[in-house]
């Protein structure tokens, strides 16, 4: 049986090993470009993955032809942390500086979403950030909230584009997520 192939695109994430290699381990090979030279189709990719960033989301002249492949895409997309916030902004959401956080914290999730087939209603994710998304944009759902922040995570309603404020690269909860995401596209 072929693997399902995903591409990740880096943007300036730390952790592009470990991201990789959980898409790896659920049995998908994985493909890393920037997001300066994102191909212009995606022809032969199951799913695409946005990376965090080290650059703020704002630059929507940057992001633009980022924006316009996963926007138009007929594949399942994830948007992790600054992934998630790029698509956010390019759709209208506002981000919001709050406290520092960078370790393990809690989630509420809507166990409802095949995102969350695999977790408790209460998950313990990775955090490495000081920006939030304060409210979902026109076209999406929050389907995860924190004491921080109230979009922890995204989906769009036709339930093709997702994201997460945290680095689901790290820690058990994080690779039970993306094992749902996995199960979109396999």
């Amino acid at each position: 049986m072929a693997r399902s192939r995903v591409l990740v695109v880096n943007n300036g994430t730390l952790s592009l090993p470990q991201l990789r290699k959980r898409f790896e381990d659920l049995g998908s090979d994985t493909d890393a470009v920037t997001a300066a030279s994102v191909p212009a189709s995606l022809a032969g990719y199951q799913a695409v993955v946005l990376s965090g960033t080290k650059v703020r989301a704002y630059d929507q002249d940057f992001y633009k032809p980022l924006v316009d492949l996963v926007m138009g895409a007929d594949i399942p997309v994830f948007g992790i942390c600054g992934g998630m916030q790029i698509i956010a902004v390019a759709n209208g959401g506002r981000l919001a500086d709050g406290p520092q956080r960078v370790g393990g914290y809690e989630v509420q999730v809507d166990t409802e979403d095949p995102l969350f087939t695999h977790v408790k209603p209460t998950v313990t994710v990775f955090h490495r950030h000081t920006l939030y998304l304060q409210e979902a944009p026109a076209g999406f759902r929050s389907i995860g909230r924190s004491e921080h922040a109230p979009v922890e995570f995204l989906r769009s309603d036709d339930g093709r584009v997702y994201g997460a404020q945290a680095h689901l690269e790290f820690r058990s909860d994080g690779l039970e997520i993306l094992r749902g995401f996995a199960q979109l596209y396999q």
